[in-house]
């Protein structure tokens, strides 16, 4: 059987027997239909699948490397390959499965966008304290940079989890894992200055959570995402805009500052150090841009 055969047998089966969606069967013809391009311009021929070896796979690769795609996509492309071999081997269409030593690329890992200092400055400004939402929504922009909060865990956060005084806050984060995490001076007189009009955001209001809406129930995310995509689009030119810019800002000025990874690794909830470790990167990187714009030799 030749390559087209199988690949027609194989995009059927996924079609048919497997019931995959539309869009993951088109990502697969899509991918050995490239794949069987690569044989026909480097041998001019459609191959027996049989003839096929490991060898023959790895150069695919570079071949669709050097048309331009990044590691992911080829991730996706090599990915469709495998399976359709492995689905060779199990119909008995092939012997030996070329496709079963054919390292996967690993992931691109994508840098965390984070907004610099004086733009969380200018963000920050931009909130009118003196209306209920306004202090509401400076309050809640301060607490998730003063503290790295995740925006689920920044709007669960209920009023008896404050302590103001001691200048912490008790998060249960995921996994049902509870951290207890610091707060700054500006973040605590943001919830102080929100907390004597807060009864003024709604007639009826929640007694339990912190961030409350017009309905007087906990603050629904949409809302909170627009008020800081919003915000947020204003101070900086990132396509990247969500509460999440704002911990991975937290994370990464805290590293700048010299904080020790551990820590901070502790006050995010990570579970893994090396989740951390994206930010020691981001610093990095900065470092780079620093040194390339100041070094006469750069």
């Amino acid at each position: 059987m030749n390559l087209q055969e199988a690949i027609n047998k194989f995009l059927d089966y996924c079609e048919t027997e497997k019931s995959f969606s539309a869009k993951t069967v088109e990502s697969y013809k899509t991918a050995l239909e490239q794949f069987e391009s690569y044989f026909f311009s480097q041998y001019g021929e459609n191959p027996d699948i049989k003839m096929i070896e490991s060898d023959d796979i790895k150069p695919f690769l570079g071949w669709m490397h050097d048309k331009g795609l990044k590691r992911n996509s080829l991730r996706m492309k090599i990915a469709a390959v495998k399976s359709f071999f492995k689905y060779c081997k199990k119909k008995d269409l092939i012997t030996l499965n070329p496709g079963s030593t054919v390292t996967t690329p690993k992931k691109e890992k994508r840098l965390p966008s984070f907004l610099l200092k004086n733009e969380v400055e200018k963000m920050l400004d931009g909130f009118d304290t003196t209306t209920p939402e306004g202090a509401r929504n400076n309050a809640l922009v301060e607490l998730i940079y003063s503290s790295g909060l995740r925006i689920s865990e920044a709007l669960n956060l209920k009023i008896a989890e404050l302590d103001l005084r001691s200048g912490t806050i008790k998060i249960l984060g995921k996994g049902n894992k509870q951290r207890i995490v610091p707060i700054g001076e500006k973040a605590i007189k943001a919830i102080e200055l929100y907390q004597n009009i807060r009864s003024q955001v709604s007639e009826k209001i929640s007694r339990d959570y912190l961030f409350i809406g017009k309905s007087g129930k906990r603050l629904d995310a949409s809302v909170a995402y627009r008020i800081i995509n919003r915000k947020m689009g204003l101070v900086s030119e990132s396509k990247q805009k969500s509460p999440h810019v704002l911990r991975h800002s937290f994370a990464t000025h805290l590293l700048d500052n010299g904080a020790d990874i551990r820590s901070v690794s502790e006050m995010l909830g990570h579970a893994s150090l090396s989740t951390t470790q994206i930010y020691t990167h981001l610093s990095v990187e900065k470092l780079k841009e620093s040194y390339k714009k100041a070094h006469p030799k750069a």
